[in-house]
């Protein structure tokens, strides 16, 4: 009986600690929500996901490598196996808590295509990408640090379109580096410029200098020295969702370079076939010109 009531005193001991537990508890949630802040300030959570389809040749994988040291908050993925299932990028990109994704997609011919999406739900844009000239190969005397931070200059023709201000929105969220990004360094020393010229998007890096190179103790004159790397995009369609969706827009000045290369050949076919035709008109001339036999003729007095 007595191990019975002093059990009893142990669990009533030990539910009023809990209790008193609970209660401190409260009090303290109710202290924090009323000196909690009122409004948080917005946060830029831009994150990239960077990935290529299998395929891709040494130019490309550094054209990638140089944009993943100039983005730091971007993050890469291994090769896409397959490039007919885009609609595997948007779960990769939650997968890796990525809200943007550039994908880079090889074809036949060392031909490159890049896809930039809003993951989940779009919209996305496809480009062909031109003319590419990575660091390693311009050797040009800028330089900036690396994870720095970069300032974003569009062209007012951007403006000027609807593509346009949807491409320039996009582009935003994608090369914006966002000041709380893990491997940002806490500088702006470069200019990532977006230009447009004959519907093409031309693509610059240039350093920020603030003093003359020549004059180091002088005044300051700011001043801006490419460093790379540069390639042109041109738009071919922009979908509504991502990597797929209705077609927002489609550029109709747009040749595949597949068409080019069918067009050329094409062209080299009917020289081939002028010149067989010229040869069988000219063996037809030289029948014609020939004159029958005569009378005389040796084959004819000697037969």
């Amino acid at each position: 009986m007595a191990s019975l009531l002093k059990e009893q005193k142990t669990k009533a001991a030990k539910a009023d600690a809990k209790g008193k537990g609970k209660r401190k508890a409260d009090d303290m949630e109710v202290d924090q929500q009323e000196h909690a802040p009122t409004a948080k300030k917005p946060r830029n959570k831009q994150r990239v996901l960077m990935l290529s389809s299998r395929g891709i040749n040494h130019r490309m994988r550094h054209l990638m490598n140089d944009l993943e040291a100039l983005l730091p908050h971007v993050k890469k993925d291994a090769k896409l196996d397959s490039k007919n299932h885009l609609n595997l990028l948007p779960e990769l990109a939650d997968l890796n808590n990525c809200n943007n994704t550039l994908y880079f997609e090889a074809r036949r011919h060392e031909d490159l295509y890049m896809w930039a999406a809003k993951t989940p739900n779009g919209p996305s844009i496809k480009l062909h990408v031109q003319n590419i000239h990575t660091m390693d190969e311009l050797k040009m005397t800028g330089n900036c640090l690396k994870g720095s931070r970069g300032i974003l200059s569009f062209a007012k023709e951007f403006d000027e379109t609807e593509w346009g201000r949807l491409t320039k929105e996009l582009f935003t969220h994608i090369f914006g580096v966002p000041p709380q990004a893990r491997k940002a360094k806490p500088f702006i020393d470069h200019v990532l410029t977006f230009s447009i010229l004959d519907n093409k998007i031309w693509f610059r890096n240039f350093q920020i200098v603030e003093k003359d190179p020549l004059q180091p103790n002088g005044p300051p004159q700011t001043s801006l020295v490419e460093i790379g790397p540069r390639f042109v995009l041109t738009p071919i369609r922009i979908f509504e969702g991502a990597f797929n969706g209705a077609t927002v827009y489609s550029n109709p000045e747009f040749v595949t370079p597949t068409a080019v290369r069918s067009a050329l050949r094409r062209e080299k076919g009917d020289k081939y076939g002028q010149r067989k035709h010229a040869q069988a008109e000219r063996s037809l001339r030289k029948d014609r010109r020939k004159l029958g036999e005569d009378e005389l003729a040796v084959s004819k007095v000697f037969a």
